[in-house]
């Protein structure tokens, strides 16, 4: 279970990452909302990390947490903000993949 949790915090990381973008290129009264999105975003990410970091090991929670978020987030920002993408961004994010998938089997 709390894997699971483990990965909704992941991608509670994304969104917020994601809402710093769409803040950044928002106008008038917009910005606030995004930058609300960005704090409830941080919270419920930082809440869940707490909770599955209970059973899990630190270091493993936080890594997976972490690779999550910065794959999660540079494939928000190639579709969704018209990022680049070239060999070695997509070579490096799949190994990061791995990384996560690797960390996984291997933790208790």
């Amino acid at each position: 279970m709390n894997w699971i949790l483990l990965v909704i915090a992941g991608l509670f990381e994304v969104a917020f990452a994601s809402c710093l973008g769409k803040a950044k290129i928002a106008t008038g009264n917009d910005v606030y909302l995004w930058y609300g999105g960005f704090l409830a975003s941080l919270i419920i990410s930082m809440l869940l990390l707490i909770k599955s970091t209970q059973t899990l090991p630190i270091g493993t929670a936080y890594a997976v947490w972490t690779g999550i978020g910065a794959v999660g987030t540079v494939l928000v920002g190639i579709f969704v903000f018209k990022d680049p993408t070239n060999f070695w961004r997509l070579f490096f994010i799949a190994t990061l993949v791995g990384s996560i998938i690797g960390l996984k089997s291997v933790s208790h």
